[in-house]
């Protein structure tokens, strides 16, 4: 039986309760003109330590937030993606994992199993030729369809999200596609400009509008933003420098950090400008995309 963690008592309440971790930028695909992490093969993990993770989602837990998604990158592909998981379930918060479906191990399908544990992937058409357009890999459009299928054959809960990249991209039918597999939470995007997706400096505009309601997102090195797409609205960080390794410690409160001036408080929630609005209508069918591109 997995151990529960006490999480600390002795925090300040927060309106944050959907945390985004992105633990690593490395990833099998290099989605050329859409990944607003930058991600790929060549790409690293970050300076954040498994250790600084830990007592990231230790302390989170502490001032109210009720589910964590892990995103990248692929974040299978973190060294301690396992530990990280089994960390955020003992303290009770759901998890979401963010992954592009492309590999997916047999002990990983046994982790997602679990009942606080949920799926999100990408996919982008109907057709192979289409898809891997988008992601610069071959094979990828069967990969991650395979492992949909798999996912439904398992009860995964599953989240879907299509981004329109091009003109003519079949996105309607890729969204028929996923409804006749099973997958019932479909999201519609269009690609916003951040990272490679940047074809002019990123404002407000370029993000839905909700910002920080509820929510907030860390990059791999300790970097706390609205969310992963608002990722050019630092807010802070959360990766104290000589902070000390993370422990939960015997009396169970919140480790404390070692540097003044690191505020007890966070994730900081930024002020966005009223102008931040969505740039394209949400269909009422469809539900507002949880996590990236």
């Amino acid at each position: 039986m997995t151990a529960v963690l006490k999480p600390p008592t002795d925090t300040y309440p927060g309106s944050v309760s959907f945390l985004e971790l992105e633990i690593t930028g490395k990833c099998q695909l290099t989605c050329p003109s859409l990944c607003y992490a930058k991600a790929g093969p060549t790409e690293g993990h970050g300076s954040m330590t498994s250790d600084d993770w830990k007592r990231l989602i230790f302390e989170a837990a502490g001032i109210g937030v009720k589910k964590v998604q892990f995103i990248g990158g692929e974040p299978t592909m973190y060294p301690d993606f396992e530990g990280l998981l089994h960390h955020a379930r003992a303290l009770g918060l759901d998890v979401q994992v963010y992954s592009n479906l492309y590999r997916v191990s047999h002990k990983h399908w046994t982790l997602f199993e679990h009942p606080k544990v949920s799926l999100a992937t990408s996919y982008y058409s109907d057709v192979a030729e289409e898809h891997e357009r988008v992601t610069g890999r071959k094979g990828s459009h069967a990969a991650t369809r395979a492992n949909i299928v798999q996912a439904m054959n398992r009860g995964i809960p599953l989240q879907v999200g299509i981004v329109e990249v091009f003109d003519g991209q079949r996105t309607a039918e890729a969204r028929e596609e996923l409804l006749a597999l099973g997958v019932r939470t479909v999201n519609v995007d269009q690609v916003r400009s951040v990272g490679r997706g940047e074809v002019y400096v990123p404002s407000t505009n370029d993000l839905c509008g909700r910002c920080a309601d509820g929510r907030a997102a860390v990059m791999t090195d300790g970097t706390v933003t609205p969310c992963v797409l608002g990722r050019f609205l630092n807010t802070g960080t959360r990766r104290p420098k000589g902070s000390p390794p993370y422990s939960p410690g015997s009396s169970g409160r919140r480790p404390r950090p070692a540097s003044p001036g690191v505020p007890r408080r966070w994730p900081v929630r930024p002020t966005i400008p009223a102008t931040a609005t969505r740039r394209t209508p949400r269909p009422a069918t469809l539900l507002t995309r949880t996590g990236g591109q």
